[in-house]
């Protein structure tokens, strides 16, 4: 598969995610860049007569990170879980109205190495805050490997696996 099928790919996904995430294009970060991000942000509050008086509020947070490759390998997943793990656990801020953050990777792949799929499949990272007090960060990460049509995620990631499946694998068949 082509590189440009692979942006294809990626365009539908944005186009998907546009819906209730703010996009954004060549994203540089700390280390690196990628073709694409998204950010989500949620907050939900209850008060009394007006703002002034919040009785409860909480914040719930995702940051996306896109990813194209021909091939992925070991080392280059490993690099790019660190890259994202990274530039989105910065924007995570904890606080007592801090409820949750995701930080998601999302590879799209021609092909993807056996090891690799195994690693990822593995991955875990959970970080809480204050002993969950200010929440908590969780990382996900979700792949398609195109020449299978084979969609993989860490045990976090199945729910963003579920939306590359139904984006993609009807379009397949």
């Amino acid at each position: 598969m082509e590189n440009n099928q692979l942006q294809e790919k990626l365009e539908t996904l944005l186009k998907a995610y546009a819906h209730y995430f703010d996009v954004e294009r060549d994203v540089k970060v700390e280390g690196g860049s990628f073709p694409a991000a998204a950010s989500y942000h949620f907050r939900e509050e209850n008060y009394v007569a007006t703002r002034a008086h919040t009785i409860y509020a909480s914040e719930q947070h995702e940051y996306v990170y896109f990813y194209l490759t021909e091939r992925l390998d070991l080392a280059t997943l490993q690099k790019e879980i660190d890259l994202s793990r990274e530039a989105g656990g910065k924007k995570v801020t904890p606080h007592g109205e801090h409820m949750f953050s995701y930080v998601t990777l999302i590879i799209l792949a021609d092909r993807i190495d056996e090891d690799a799929k195994r690693a990822l499949k593995r991955y875990r990272y959970r970080k809480n805050f204050w002993l969950t007090l200010h929440g908590w960060m969780e990382y996900r990460i979700a792949a398609m490997d195109t020449s299978s049509m084979t969609f993989l995620s860490n045990p976090a990631g199945k729910e963003v696996r579920k939306n590359l499946e139904q984006n993609f694998q009807s379009k397949a068949k």
